[in-house]
């Protein structure tokens, strides 16, 4: 597998410090697996229909949180297969809000996001594995902004982590 280390600043706009500063010295694929599993449980020890409830008026319920967290690994993903591939044309941002909406999580059972959260988190580590170690290090545009591959992914789990520790004090 593998393994690379955590992005240096001037590979991603500041904005994403804050997901980059909760990761610590984390081996990617370990992390990446540890969070699947520290996930599921955390639903598993929840009441049934705590999932479709939000914290306080306007906020996204739990099954909106992992549905976002789906959609933004998503993207964030395919962003980092595109700039590893050496693509250099610029790579469109998204407006999250929009995309709970419209992603109507709280219709899907919580079975069927876990199961999706837990396979993408397989497809990206499958991803990482193919990937040439020179390609970790490519920059290229994404929402305007230049970032690199490693830091792409490394934003997967700092932005999960900043999620789960919303759902873990505000959805009690």
């Amino acid at each position: 597998m593998n393994t690379f280390s955590l992005p240096s600043k001037g590979e991603y706009p500041p904005y994403y410090d804050t997901y980059i500063s909760k990761l610590g010295d984390h081996n990617f694929s370990t992390l990446i697996q540890s969070q699947t599993n520290e996930l599921k449980a955390f639903f598993a020890s929840k009441p049934e229909g705590w999932a479709n409830e939000p914290y306080a008026p306007g906020k996204w319920t739990p099954k909106e949180v992992l549905g976002h967290l789906l959609d933004t690994e998503r993207i964030m993903t395919f962003r980092a297969l595109c700039i590893a591939r050496g693509e250099k044309k610029l790579l469109p941002g998204f407006d999250q809000d929009p995309y709970v909406v419209q992603g109507q999580f709280n219709a899907v059972a919580l079975d069927d996001l876990l199961a999706d959260f837990e396979m993408q988190r397989q497809a990206i580590l499958s991803m990482v594995r193919t990937f040439p170690e020179a390609s970790f290090q490519e920059i290229g545009s994404a929402n305007g902004n230049p970032m690199s591959t490693r830091a792409l992914l490394w934003i997967i789990p700092g932005h999960f982590m900043h999620h789960f520790e919303v759902l873990q004090q505000k959805y009690v």
